[in-house]
């Protein structure tokens, strides 16, 4: 019969077991010197090793030839152990011996002496201890605090804060990590050379990064990729295991970042089509947002994420463009969906539900968010912004036109005609359009710095995340009724030549200053823009002036 591998790699000795060198050294030190204690405490997550560090330690203890704290896995005693006719010692499942009577067997067999006498310890593994009722806890109280000299005690749970203060100030208790992915990776890669299969250590890593530290579940997850295949890829993977591809998961991060709610939900039909776990992609969502948190809090992230360098590269890029108290909505928003997913509610709609709500941050009732929107109402009525119609989308003949402003919002005599805004290329044609206005020359050098250019860029973020990024670096100046943007790229200007972006634009504009501007190019020295100086030849010069001998190549 097939063996799993979880099963057939449980480390036999200290030495195999992975990750937890702080409880292996402690222990094998403690066998070496024979400072064996009474009872021990194994606490920590699932599959971590707490069971398998007990049955090593249970035939450590009887070993007849002990190899500096190990086993050596030869004598009788390690040999019945390993065929399972090792009788004192014994493993009981709390989840399933909960009564007071279960614990008042193994104390009467505590009693007596080892059934073979080259046994020197009669050893009980209580795994799952939590689950043990109050009155069975009361039982094994007395027995704890003053067992036989005989007799040995392990205790593992994965709660250990539900047993009682008086067992736990009677155990000597070791807490068990979860594995780092760069511990796990490499033993994973030598079980599936071992098994005939290769795997890749972008695979590795990736099981070690879904196995949340459990080397059990990484060794499961292993063992389903390898019956799919002997070539073990990161595709493979997340095939097998239900992961999204991780374009999708930055694809959908693009989508929620630009609140391109349809965008997102297509994705998400798609994923649930190719019968990807929408439970698990939810994790996924906030494994990246938190990635996202860390990379917008850290100094030095990197060590902390697990992906390639190529994610890391894409990930601080969309970084950049997303607020930390974003992040922290959207992972709160995923969270909640996760739990009602987790009490049985529909996992798609869930899902669905938290990417609308993260596209649709006025839909939140929170009060950072109710308050957000309380300054921004604030704002539009102190600058004359009219609160009460709001750009919508026009209808015709079925089909939705681009999003126009109301007629309340810019009336016939406020709106600028097109010749008031210059958004062109050619230095000729923005002379041409200011023309009859005032000269070029003019408007340049009666133009000051704009202070409130950054609160328009902000209003601008919150209805798109694409034409903010694309002005995140430039700055603005008006003149009279004219806005002047500079920019070392024509992207801002390509955008602006849309009705549509040149509206928002001027929609955030008069929000944040009250004010209709004609927008246009910022242009200093008239026809061609003035070269900026190179920063080397200012500082060769002021080292020359100071008698500084500047030699140039």
């Amino acid at each position: 019969m097939y063996q799993v591998l979880y099963r057939k790699w449980r480390p036999r000795y200290f030495r195999d077991v992975v990750g937890q060198e702080h409880i292996t050294t402690a222990l094998k030190n403690e066998l070496v010197s024979g400072r064996i204690n009474h009872a021990y405490l194994f606490t920590g997550c699932r599959g971590t090793g707490k069971t398998t560090c007990a049955k090593i330690l249970a035939k450590a203890v009887n070993c007849l030839n002990p190899q500096n704290g190990d086993p050596c896995g030869e004598c009788d005693n390690c040999v019945d152990f390993a065929e399972g006719k090792l009788y004192d010692v014994v493993e009981i499942d709390a989840a399933s011996n909960t009564g007071v009577d279960n614990i008042r067997t193994i104390i009467e067999e505590a009693m007596q002496l080892p059934s073979n006498p080259n046994v020197k310890y009669r050893v009980y593994i209580i795994d799952e201890v939590h689950m043990l009722s109050g009155g069975a806890f009361n039982a094994l109280l007395k027995t704890l605090e003053e067992p036989p000299a005989h007799v040995l005690f392990i205790l593992a749970t994965t709660e250990v804060h539900k047993l009682p203060a008086t067992i736990l100030s009677r155990c000597q208790r070791f807490d068990f990590h979860r594995i780092s992915p760069e511990k796990m990776s490499p033993r994973l890669c030598y079980i599936a050379q071992q098994e005939g299969a290769q795997l890749s250590e972008a695979a590795a890593a990736l099981i070690s990064s879904v196995s949340d530290g459990a080397f059990r579940d990484a060794l499961s997850i292993l063992d389903r990729c390898i019956g799919s295949s002997a070539d073990v890829t990161e595709q493979v993977v997340r095939k097998v295991s239900g992961l999204a591809n991780r374009d999708y998961l930055f694809s959908l991060g693009n989508s929620l970042k630009e609140r391109e709610c349809a965008e997102a939900l297509i994705t998400i039909d798609k994923l649930y089509k190719d019968s990807k776990d929408m439970a698990q992609l939810c994790r996924e969502l906030i494994a990246y947002f938190r990635n996202l948190m860390l990379i917008k809090t850290l100094k030095e992230p990197r060590e902390l994420l697990v992906m390639s360098n190529e994610e890391y590269s894409q990930s601080q890029q969309q970084a950049r463009y997303i607020s930390l108290g974003e992040i922290i909505y959207a992972m709160d928003a995923l969270q909640i969906a996760c739990d009602r997913i987790s009490r049985g509610n529909d996992s798609r709609t869930e899902l669905e539900m938290a990417l609308i709500k993260i596209c649709s941050p006025e839909m939140s009732q929170d009060l950072q968010s109710i308050l957000d929107r309380l300054s921004s109402l604030e704002r539009k009525l102190r600058n004359g912004v009219s609160v009460t119609a709001e750009s919508r989308p026009i209808e015709t003949n079925g089909q939705t036109a681009d999003t126009v402003p109301t007629q309340t919002e810019y009336s016939a005599q406020n709106e600028p005609p097109q010749s008031a805004a210059p958004i062109v290329t050619a230095p000729s044609q923005e002379r041409a359009r200011v023309q009859g206005v005032t000269s070029l020359e003019e408007l340049m050098n009666s133009c000051v710095p704009m202070q409130q250019w950054q609160d328009v860029l902000d209003v601008v973020k919150k209805e798109s995340r694409s034409v903010a990024t694309a002005f995140a670096k430039t700055n603005a100046y008006t003149s009279g009724d004219y806005l002047l943007i500079e920019s070392d790229s024509e992207l801002p200007f390509k955008m602006l030549k849309s009705q549509h972006q040149r509206e928002a634009m001027r929609s955030a504009i008069k929000e944040v200053t009250g004010r209709v501007y004609k927008l246009g190019p910022y242009k200093p020295s008239g026809d061609t823009a003035e070269k900026k100086e190179d920063p080397l030849n200012s500082l060769a010069a002021k080292l020359e002036s100071g008698g500084v001998k500047v030699t140039t190549e």
